[in-house]
C-alpha cells in the first residue's frame, strides 16, 4: 500500500491506490460497485461559467459502462447562446481523472466533469475547456515548454452583525477566530475541496472586513497549488461550487463579486503561472528572474487590456480596478509590488533557505527544495472571470511574448519599483480599461492574437465583444460618483457572478 496515496483526502484515490490522473473507466465502475453507489452525475461548464449537472440512476453494470463509455446528449443552444437551436445537439463525455465522491449528497453519488463534442464527434471548438486545451497544446508545440497555473480565490461571507469580538474595518488580513467569524467555514471548505480532488496551498482571512447596518461582511481567500492549466481551472470551479453549497447549508450569503461596496477591498481572482521545460521550473536563472519569465511578462502586458474581456466581465469589475484598493489600474510589472498589474512574488532565493536553521537552532533539519516555487502573478481578474478563457488567454499571451522580438526591451521599459499610486513613473503608464465597453474594444483591437491557430474561435471573440459592449457602461464610474444607492443596486445585480 502506498502511504502517500492512503493519506490522500480523495476517497477514490485511497480506495483505488492510484493518482486521479490515472483513473480509468474500470476504476470508477469498481469503486461504485464496491461501495454500492447507484447515482452518477455529469458536470460541465456552460457559457455562464457555472457547473451544470445531468443525473443518472445506474440500473446495472452494463448501463454504467455505457454511460462512462459514450457520454450523453445535451441541448447546446440552452448552454451556449451563440449556438442555433436548429442544430444544437452536443455530446458531453466524461473525463475520468476528475471523478470524485459528492461530499454533500445524502445518497452517495459520483460526480465527474465532462467535455463537449459536436455531432461529428469532434471536440467542440468553442467549448471553454477545449479552448484552454488548444491554447496549452499550441504553446507546447511552438515552444517545447509547458505551463502551470494556480488561482487565488477571494470571496466575502455576509451574515447578521455580531457584537462580540467584532472584526476591525479593512484589517482582516490573516485574522483568526474569534475575530474571524467564518474561519471554521473556510477550513471545512478546504477539507471538502481536497476531497473533491483540489490541490490546496492554504486558506486565510483577507483584508476586507466591514459592517453595514445589521450586516457584517468578512473576506477570505483560498489559494491552490500549481497544476496543469486544465486541472487548475477545474479545481477553482469545484471550489466555487463547494463554497456555495456550504453557504447554503449554513444559511449565509457568499459572493465572489469584484466589488461589494465602494471604499472597501474588492475580491480578485489572481492567477499565478510558471513555465517548465523537461519538468523543471525555468522562471529563475541563477536565482534571478529568467529571460523566459520576462518575455512571458512582456507578452501578458502587451495584451493585458484585452485580457480583461475574459477576466473582468461585469460592470462592477471596474469599480474594483481603482487606486489604493490593492487592485491594478496601470499596465506594468514589479517585484513584490501589489500596485503592479503583474507581480513577481517573493521567492526562496539568495540565501534565504537558511532561515529554517535560524528558526530551529540546534535541531537537525533536512529542508525541502524551493527551486520550483517561483511564479509570476496576474492581478487584474476577479470572480466574474470565465476561468477557462482567462487561463487560455494568459497562455496565448505568454506564447506571444516568447515570440516577440523586442519582449525583453518592453519588459525593461514597463518595470516599476515602489507604489505607482504614490508616484507615477516618469512618462506615465498605459491604463487598463475602465468599463466593459472599453474592454470589448480592446479585445476587438487585438483579437488576431487570440484567434491565431483557431485557439479562440472567431464567433467566441465576437460574442464576447458584443456581450461586453451591451452593458453600455462607458463612463459608468463617473456617472455613479456619489450616488450610493445607485451603486448599491448595481452591486446587488451582479452579486452572484459566474
Amino acid at each position: 500500500m502506498n502511504l502517500s496515496l492512503s493519506l490522500n483526502p480523495n476517497p477514490l484515490v485511497r480506495f483505488l491506490q492510484k493518482k486521479s490522473s490515472e483513473f480509468t473507466k474500470e476504476d470508477i465502475i469498481k469503486y461504485m460497485e464496491a461501495n454500492e453507489i447507484q447515482m452518477l452525475n455529469f458536470r460541465y461548464v456552460a457559457e455562464d461559467g457555472r457547473l451544470k449537472s445531468l443525473n443518472f440512476v445506474v440500473s446495472g453494470r452494463e448501463h454504467l459502462d455505457a454511460i462512462l463509455s459514450a457520454g450523453e446528449r445535451v441541448d447546446g443552444s440552452s448552454l451556449f447562446s451563440f449556438m442555433e437551436a436548429g442544430s444544437s445537439d452536443l455530446y458531453v463525455v466524461p473525463r475520468y481523472r476528475t471523478a470524485f465522491l459528492n461530499p454533500f449528497s445524502e445518497n452517495p453519488s459520483i460526480e465527474i466533469l465532462c467535455s463537449f463534442y459536436d455531432h461529428k464527434g469532434q471536440a467542440l471548438e468553442s467549448a471553454p475547456e477545449n479552448i484552454l486545451r488548444k491554447a496549452h497544446n499550441n504553446f507546447m508545440a511552438n515552444t517545447g515548454m509547458s505551463m502551470k497555473f494556480l488561482g487565488e480565490l477571494e470571496y466575502y461571507v455576509n451574515s447578521e452583525r455580531r457584537s462580540i469580538f467584532p472584526g476591525s474595518d479593512q484589517k482582516g488580513y490573516h485574522e483568526s477566530e474569534p475575530f474571524a467569524k467564518f474561519e471554521g467555514m473556510r477550513k471545512e471548505a478546504l477539507k471538502l475541496i481536497a476531497q473533491c480532488g483540489g490541490q490546496i496551498k492554504y486558506g486565510h482571512a483577507e483584508v476586507g472586513t466591514f459592517t453595514a447596518g445589521n450586516e457584517a461582511y468578512e473576506q477570505h481567500e483560498i489559494e491552490f497549488l500549481p497544476t496543469d492549466p486544465e486541472f487548475a481551472a477545474d479545481q477553482m470551479l469545484l471550489a466555487k461550487w463547494v463554497l456555495r453549497m456550504l453557504a447554503e447549508k449554513l444559511d449565509v450569503e457568499i459572493s465572489f463579486a469584484p466589488k461589494i461596496t465602494v471604499g472597501k477591498a474588492g475580491s480578485g481572482l489572481h492567477f499565478h503561472m510558471l513555465v517548465e521545460k523537461d519538468g523543471k521550473n525555468i522562471m529563475l536563472n541563477d536565482s534571478k528572474l529568467s529571460d523566459v519569465a520576462k518575455r512571458v511578462i512582456a507578452g501578458i502586458l502587451d495584451v493585458a487590456d484585452a485580457l480583461t474581456a475574459f477576466g473582468n466581465t461585469i460592470p462592477t469589475s471596474y469599480l474594483r480596478l481603482v487606486p489604493h484598493q490593492e487592485a491594478p489600474t496601470n499596465i506594468c510589472w514589479g517585484d513584490r509590488n501589489r500596485s503592479a498589474l503583474v507581480r513577481v512574488p517573493l521567492g526562496w532565493t539568495g540565501g534565504v533557505e537558511n532561515m529554517i536553521f535560524d528558526a530551529n537552532p540546534n535541531v537537525e533539519v533536512n529542508p525541502a527544495s524551493t527551486d520550483s516555487k517561483q511564479t509570476v502573478e496576474f492581478r487584474a481578474p476577479d470572480g466574474s472571470a470565465n476561468i477557462h478563457l482567462t487561463i487560455a488567454g494568459l497562455i496565448t499571451a505568454a506564447g506571444h511574448g516568447l515570440m516577440m522580438d523586442d519582449s525583453l526591451e518592453r519588459a525593461e521599459k514597463l518595470y516599476v519599483s515602489g507604489n505607482i499610486f504614490d508616484k507615477m513613473p516618469e512618462g506615465g503608464l498605459e491604463q487598463l480599461p475602465t468599463s466593459c465597453y472599453e474592454s470589448g474594444i480592446c479585445l476587438d483591437n487585438k483579437r488576431a492574437i487570440f484567434e491565431q491557430n483557431n485557439i479562440f474561435p472567431e464567433r467566441v471573440i465576437t460574442h464576447t465583444i458584443n456581450k461586453l459592449k451591451a452593458f453600455e457602461d462607458k463612463d459608468l464610474s463617473e456617472r455613479l460618483y456619489g450616488k450610493n444607492e445607485a451603486i448599491r443596486e448595481l452591486v446587488m445585480e451582479f452579486i452572484h457572478c459566474q
